[in-house]
């Protein structure tokens, strides 16, 4: 009696191969979509604070940049009047001065000096970008004269004469006056163009005796804040607002105008009269939420529903030091962000669906493909199992695989199919380790080539570095009669930007101190020009420090222009002679030191003007002169020693350096130099020095004697 064989419980191939395959695609691709928006929903938020607070970030930073520059330019116009740069009755000379400003500051729309006797100078500038000139000439405060200019801030052409504007009579000069100090006044909409508003920055000035000479105003238009508002990529329908405590708004992002007519006169548009629903009702729940806008004083991240639709809200309070105090709110619909979800998740469906269809196709053609071959093969096999060597397996299919039709082939000869194997295997190994091999010897030949570019752009480096170090003073040109002279100078890189010169001819003894902007190969060769330069004008005896500052200038300007560099230096010219120094050109502080220790900071800020940033800066050359007695002396730095930072990013800071130098003003040059440096060292620590360090010290010795016959001058750049 035959056995029969249990074939219930076995699968066909075909279904072992189909339903798999489909399982697998529609669970890979559900679950793929589920989680997509899934995740799409959780990092809706995320992604909000984010935008939120990188916009809030940008907006504030840009408040600060655009509202310090109208505190800036009036406190150098005030310094400038103190220090006798400007004479408030020189009006050609202001005007100049003024015109200057408003070249360099785009930002301003005006600039004023109005004295207490009501003589006003004021630089304007128009809608096409031009500039013009008003005057009032005192007593007669209504004889107001308005002028065209050239390209050179000089005056082109009378305009018009006449008006009736006493400025002695507005609110912003008796506000200043009242205050007696810088202030913002209030915001203030023009009356004959009511779409701008501005505010305007003043600054009282005092002569010594502390009485009023007048005050300075600097006007920016707020509409400048608009446009980099509606400039900003928030989203599609977000909005961002600057608002008054009071609700007034200073600018937005939206197209509304900045005012509305009521009785047939412009007035400055509140935040809730606003056409813009995002506007309105955001203030209008904050409102509700905080009682007042004057209560929010730390950044926060709401969410609101506004017209039926859940909406992120961000307020950031914003101030600064002279009482501007305003609220910045960026206001995005979540619909924003959903709506590209939810055109996924759709998407996602369909696609599953589309995947489903096409897989359930491609299983049941791929099970075919396969299974029908493989029992055509399984016959053949059982046939050759029972000694039919001859049979063949027919090799015409539906769909050729190459997989299969190489394994049909293998029956027919497969004991010299392996051999053959195994020798094409031995060749394409040889083949292999052959190409193996020749890429090695290719890489070796890059790695060489690879040092040889290092070496060579170290040498060049190393070269200028070398250069750097040749060119500074030697210790025998430190040696001076009269004069105890230490220098010290070490580079962040490779190659640094800062300088440093001790030169001696014919009983004129130069020292020279520079510090150019960043550090590098570049850095450095302008350095070398500089040095060149400063030579040059010691060889040719050019000591007065206006001519000295202002060929030099002009040299590294040329060069610098051609060189196509955004480069420039700080520079400053001491000249000593029996005893007395002269202080020129604009550097970091000079360190006077008396005998005994006493420290006194100059500033250099006035005395000049950084050297190759400008074609011409004689007119702000000065210079001041001071009395050395014998133990006196001067201590020259680059910015390196005090921006020193340790590893907690504390900078190290002049007056650190000052102690030191006062507790050891006893000792020789060279000592406090030392001394001067352990300190920095050790305020470093193990933190990388990330700028130049530059230090020279001069000292008036007691021990030498000056030379009477031959007086010796010393200049320090």
């Amino acid at each position: 009696m035959k056995s029969v064989k249990n074939t219930s419980r076995k699968l066909r191939l075909r279904t072992a191969l189909v339903v798999p395959f489909v399982l697998q695609i529609v669970a890979a691709v559900g679950l793929v979509g589920y989680l997509s928006f899934r995740n799409g929903q959780k990092s809706v938020e995320d992604l909000a604070n984010q935008l939120s607070n990188q916009v809030s970030s940008r907006v504030s930073q840009q408040l600060s940049n655009y509202l310090a520059t109208p505190q800036q330019v009036n406190g150098i116009n005030a310094q400038a009047i103190e220090l006798g740069m400007l004479n408030p009755e020189d009006f050609d000379t202001n005007r100049r001065f003024f015109w200057r400003e408003m070249k360099l500051s785009e930002k301003l729309s005006n600039i004023v000096f109005c004295s207490q006797q009501g003589e006003c100078v004021a630089l304007e500038r128009g809608d096409d970008g031009s500039l013009y000139t008003e005057r009032i000439e005192a007593p007669d405060v209504t004889h107001t004269k308005r002028y065209s200019l050239d390209e050179r801030g000089n005056l082109k052409k009378l305009l018009s004469t006449g008006g009736t504007w006493n400025p002695r009579e507005d609110g912003w000069y008796k506000n200043t006056v009242a205050k007696g100090k810088p202030t913002w006044n209030p915001i203030h909409q023009w009356v004959d163009r009511p779409d701008i508003i501005s505010v305007v920055s003043t600054y009282p000035v005092y002569d010594s005796s502390k009485r009023l000479r007048g005050v300075l105003t600097a006007d920016f238009i707020l509409s400048q804040i608009s446009d980099f508002l509606r400039n900003l990529h928030i989203s599609s329908s977000g909005k961002i607002f600057i608002m008054e405590r009071d609700g007034m708004i200073i600018a937005s992002s939206s197209q509304e105008k900045s005012y509305r007519e009521v009785d047939g006169k412009a007035q400055r548009l509140n935040v809730f009269q606003s056409q813009e629903p995002l506007l309105r009702e955001s203030a209008q729940q904050l409102r509700d939420r905080f009682g007042t806008f004057g209560q929010i004083s730390t950044p926060q991240m709401l969410s609101m529903k506004i017209n039926n639709e859940k909406t992120f809200v961000s307020v950031t309070p914003w101030q600064d030091k002279l009482g501007l105090n305003w609220v910045v709110v960026l206001v995005i619909p979540e619909s924003d962000f959903m709506g590209e979800i939810n055109l996924n998740t759709r998407n996602t469906i369909l696609l599953c669906l589309a995947a489903l269809a096409l897989a359930i196709v491609l299983g049941v053609l791929t099970a075919r493909s396969i299974t029908i071959p493989i029992i055509r093969i399984t016959k053949a096999a059982e046939q050759i199992a029972a000694g039919n060597l001859d049979k063949r397996v027919d090799t015409t299919h539906f769909m050729e695989i190459q997989e299969i039709d190489t394994l049909e082939r293998s029956f027919d000869s497969m004991a010299g199919q392996l051999k053959e194997s195994f020798e094409t295997l031995e060749d394409k190994v040889k083949e292999r380790t052959a190409e193996l091999a020749t890429a090695n010897d290719e890489i070796i030949v890059l790695n060489e080539r690879l040092k040889e570019d290092n070496l060579r752009m170290g040498a060049e480096l190393d070269i200028v570095r070398q250069m750097q170090q040749m060119i500074l003073p030697n210790a025998d040109e430190l040696e001076i009669e009269g004069l105890d002279i230490a220098g010290y100078m070490e580079a962040a890189d490779e190659v640094g930007g800062d300088y440093y010169e001790v030169l001696n001819s014919d009983g004129v003894v130069t020292l020279g101190i520079g510090d150019v902007t960043g550090h590098g190969l570049e850095s450095g060769i302008l350095m070398l020009m500089a040095q060149t330069a400063v030579r040059t004008l010691n060889e040719i005896r050019e000591t007065d420090p206006v001519r000295f500052l202002d060929a030099l200038n002009r040299t590294l300007y040329k060069n610098v222009q051609r060189m196509k560099s955004e480069k420039s230096l700080t520079l400053a010219i001491l000249n000593y002679s029996e005893g007395r120094v002269s202080i020129s050109g604009q550097h970091e502080e000079t360190i006077i030191v008396r005998l005994g220790g006493q420290v006194e900071r100059i500033d250099t800020m006035d005395l000049g003007f950084p050297i190759a940033l400008d074609d011409d800066i004689a007119e702000f050359i000065s210079q001041i002169s001071i009395e050395l007695q014998l133990g006196d002396g001067i201590v020259l730095y680059t910015d390196g020693i005090p921006e020193a930072k340790d590893i907690n990013k504390k900078q190290y800071g002049i007056e650190a350096m000052c102690e030191v130098i006062s507790k050891n003003w006893d000792l020789s040059a060279e000592e406090i130099k030392q001394a001067v440096i352990d300190d920095v060292r050790r305020h470093i620590g193990h933190q990388k020095v990330f700028d130049d360090i530059t230090l020279l010290v001069v000292k008036r010795s007691q021990l030498g004697v000056e030379k009477k016959s031959q007086p010796q001058t010393a200049t320090l750049v």
